[in-house]
């Protein structure tokens, strides 16, 4: 992980003399009184660069991620554009999504990305991204808006970072987003079929099998595909789907319920070639959703 690789050495600090020293002319000159003058602040603002990063590395060391979310902010704002304002740009989104801050952490990472979109931390600061929504997911009850944000922020750094230490678990989020985005499908459309809405409830099932087809709610979705199918009189279609649900999960309980579901008319699962439940069912992994 960057923080890991972070620099930790140490520099030399600015004495307090300094900043006495910067405020003296005010002082002398009758324009600020002595309890005008925030110290803290003078001090702050006058710490070099690479004083206040190891400040906010030693602070994140301590766990106080606030402290060190502070020295790195202050790093990018009175040194912008050096070496150390950069680190400490994705640093501070680090330290931001740690602490749960997500929406600083993205907008933070976002910011470096146009600003050092070549750096060997590109790479991580899109990472921070996509864990940042990923933290977000909602369950299946709720709007998905950021398991599709995590998608897309994922799909980001693999395809733009397909060497970085951080694809795998990158395309592991992925995975369980689309999972969450199959969910929500699945929840509508047994809404639509609970109230005999086929036409509406096949469209939602239709959405999963054709482009959720690797997540653990395929078998459902056929089933239900076949039960709809059923209710409206289209046997050939809900032989299909219950055809296509057997030869992928052939020990599936979805799929006994299919079987026996056909078999009170006399049917038997057969699969149409020509049925967009056929074609779709060409890109299932059966067993391995």
């Amino acid at each position: 992980m960057l923080f890991n690789k972070a620099d930790k050495t140490t520099a030399p600090a600015k004495s307090l003399v300094l900043a006495l020293a910067a405020t003296a002319p005010l002082l002398l000159s009758g324009c600020m009184s002595e309890k005008d003058v925030d110290l803290s602040t003078y001090v702050d603002q006058t710490e070099p660069a690479d004083v206040l990063y190891n400040q906010g590395l030693a602070n994140m060391n301590a766990g106080r991620l606030n402290e060190a979310s502070k020295k790195f902010a202050a790093v990018d704002r009175q040194h912008p554009y050096s070496e150390a304002a950069r680190k400490s740009m994705v640093m501070g989104a680090f330290a931001n999504y740690r602490q749960g801050n997500y929406d600083d952490a993205i907008s933070s990472a976002k910011r470096y990305l146009t600003l050092y979109p070549s750096t060997e931390d590109a790479a991580y600061a899109e990472y921070i991204i996509g864990l940042s929504y990923y933290r977000q997911i909602k369950d299946v009850t709720q709007d998905q808006k950021e398991a599709r944000q995590t998608i897309q922020a994922m799909q980001d750094l693999v395809q733009r970072w397909p060497d970085s230490e951080y694809v795998e678990d990158a395309k592991a989020k992925i995975r369980f987003a689309n999972d969450q985005l199959a969910g929500k499908e699945m929840q509508i459309g047994r809404y639509y079929l609970e109230r005999r809405e086929y036409i509406a409830a096949i469209k939602r099932f239709r959405t999963v099998v054709e482009n959720y087809s690797n997540t653990r709610h395929i078998e459902e979705a056929l089933a239900r595909l076949t039960e709809a199918y059923y209710a409206m009189g289209l046997t050939d279609e809900a032989q299909t789907a219950a055809a296509v649900l057997g030869t992928n999960y052939p020990d599936s309980q979805w799929y006994k319920d299919s079987y026996k579901l056909l078999q009170s008319k006399g049917l038997q699962p057969r699969e149409n070639a020509g049925s967009w439940i056929s074609k779709a069912g060409k890109l299932i992994i059966g067993g391995d959703a």
